[in-house]
């Protein structure tokens, strides 16, 4: 293994970085054009609402992958949570990037969370002020407190964050070994309050455009998601340096073995949560949850929408093709094959996303509107328009302390994982 591998990381030309930004004003371009030009703008705001909650949790699942990692006091992952912990210098730009959605709740309450609104009209239930189950909820569902719990959702993940990088990159220079129970005491502290925070992320910018449903899963799927989603993106990480040579020497086969066995175990782990969230549901048949189905695979006259057949992609796109890939030793330690089934779990991720809000879009018969429409060209501008800047950031991070964490008590065992 080479010095310069190890002591400074073959910076990316400031090109890439660029492009990348670049790409990230285009996509959010065409989505506010498309928000000026476009008589559907609602369906824009819900599309832009599914790139930033995209990103965001992909963001949230590297944060939770670095926390466990100090948490466990792992060493096969020390060479890659460096690059996660690059990946969260996309926090403070997702908070600024969800600032528009802030800002049309207060401009036009109830343009993209219909309880904002209190004279919204619900579909046979009157209005939103007079729904009793919103008179319930009204504690929790009300701007103030949105505004407020998204403002700390993001303060927590960039003080996490904060705290996690500036430990792991002094520890570079420094070499103490305080950095590594600094990083353990964020860990402590960090996860309970990730658990929260992305819980209730979930519900508030999710969960509650139906806020009649109820689920005591929803928190646990979003969490399943964003592991999921950060593996995946660790993976097209490890794949991109490894191909540049970056990590030449440095990661192995068994490297790739241990983050394929984990999309394995989150893959299982997303199946029972939500096999047993439909199964809770569907066996206790009671209206107030099955209609958030309903809305997925049937019509107001009895026929079979579109998101029926979403839903079967997902089940199948979700579970059944990567469970059976990840089984095979081979596939998870060649890496272009793993990075492959990466790219299809975080395409299949997005229409997850999309699964779980866009069919709050109703039309004049308060049936959700058809999966292939419109819609899916401003989901397309938003992600990519949001994950331009989040790679911008992450490129932007990434040259400014070394490859792998060089001084990091368990590297030793991290570069000799399973040898």
């Amino acid at each position: 293994m080479s010095t310069a591998a190890t002591t400074a990381p073959a910076t990316p030309t400031a090109s890439l970085a660029g492009r990348a930004l670049a790409v990230g004003f285009a996509g959010l371009a065409l989505t506010a054009l498309g928000a000026l030009i476009s008589p559907d703008r609602h369906g824009i705001a819900m599309s832009y609402l599914v790139g930033v909650t995209y990103w965001t949790a992909i963001a949230i699942g590297m944060l939770l992958m670095i926390l466990i990692h100090h948490i466990t006091d792992s060493s096969w992952s020390v060479v890659l949570r460096r690059q996660w912990e690059h990946g969260l210098a996309a926090f403070k730009w997702l908070a600024l990037l969800f600032l528009p959605l802030l800002v049309l709740a207060w401009l036009k309450p109830g343009y993209v969370w219909p309880w904002m609104d209190l004279k919204h009209e619900l579909h046979g239930h009157g209005t939103v002020g007079t729904d009793i189950l919103y008179q319930k909820k009204a504690v929790l569902l009300n701007l103030p407190v949105f505004t407020g719990a998204t403002i700390v959702f993001f303060l927590s993940w960039i003080g996490l964050s904060a705290w996690l990088r500036k430990a792991s990159f002094t520890q570079d220079s420094d070499g103490d070994v305080k950095w590594t129970y600094s990083s353990r005491k964020a860990a402590a502290l960090g996860l309970p309050v990730a658990a929260l925070t992305l819980t209730f992320a979930a519900i508030f910018w999710v969960k509650s455009l139906e806020y009649h449903w109820f689920s005591t899963m929803y928190g646990v799927w979003f969490f399943a998601n964003c592991v999921r989603g950060a593996l995946c993106s660790g993976v097209l990480i490890m794949v991109w340096l490894y191909h540049r040579g970056d990590y030449r020497g440095i990661v192995n086969s068994n490297h790739f073995h241990s983050i394929g066995q984990l999309m394995l175990a989150f893959t299982v782990f997303w199946a029972y949560v939500t096999f047993s969230q439909y199964f809770l549901i569907w066996n206790a048949n009671v209206p107030e949850e099955t209609f958030w189905y309903n809305l997925r695979e049937l019509n107001h006259d009895g026929t079979t929408n579109q998101w029926w057949y979403v839903g079967l992609v997902i089940l199948f796109g979700h579970f059944v093709v990567p469970f059976l890939l990840l089984l095979s030793y081979r596939f998870k330690v060649t890496p272009h094959i793993i990075r492959r089934i990466a790219c299809w779990v975080l395409t299949i991720i997005l229409i997850d996303l999309c699964y779980n809000i866009l069919p709050a879009l109703k039309d004049g018969h308060g049936d959700s509107r058809p999966f292939l429409s419109v819609n899916l060209l401003w989901v397309l501008t938003s992600v990519i328009g949001v994950g331009g800047v989040c790679v911008w950031a992450y490129l932007r991070s990434f040259p400014t302390t070394k490859l792998i964490p060089t001084r990091d008590p368990r590297i030793g065992e991290c570069l000799s994982h399973h040898d």
